[in-house]
């Protein structure tokens, strides 16, 4: 039976079966692989970031859509991220912050889309 996002046992294990899909994905994954050169490092900074975000505990300080603008990603690129997303979240939870943490991804894929857009006129 599944249960909701409750602890930073949680976090970690949605981050790390997330970036283990992400970095299998012929699409996306590449694009990690090439960006993120300690991984170790990217999943401290993404544990403290939902949990500021899902369990306001707040662990993360920083802004982290500049990362993303350096990159070569487009609409198609954040669509295929937040299917990962969601399909993850739904294998191992379910409940209000396993909505939430959805809903969260998408926001943010919408609002990175949109600034990337604007950013490259």
């Amino acid at each position: 039976m599944k249960t909701d996002i409750l602890s930073l046992i949680d976090i970690k294990l949605l981050v790390d079966s997330f970036y283990g899909e992400v970095q299998k994905d012929a699409v996306i994954g590449p694009i990690f692989q090439k960006a993120i050169h300690e991984w170790p490092v990217h999943l401290e900074k993404m544990y403290a970031f939902w949990q500021t975000l899902l369990l306001e505990e707040h662990t993360y300080n920083g802004n982290p859509f500049p990362p993303h603008a350096q990159l070569s990603i487009n609409s198609t690129h954040f669509e295929r991220w937040l299917s990962i997303w969601c399909r993850t979240v739904d294998t191992h939870f379910e409940g209000k912050l396993a909505d939430e943490a959805k809903w969260r991804a998408e926001k943010m894929a919408t609002i990175f889309t949109s600034k990337l857009k604007f950013m490259r006129g």
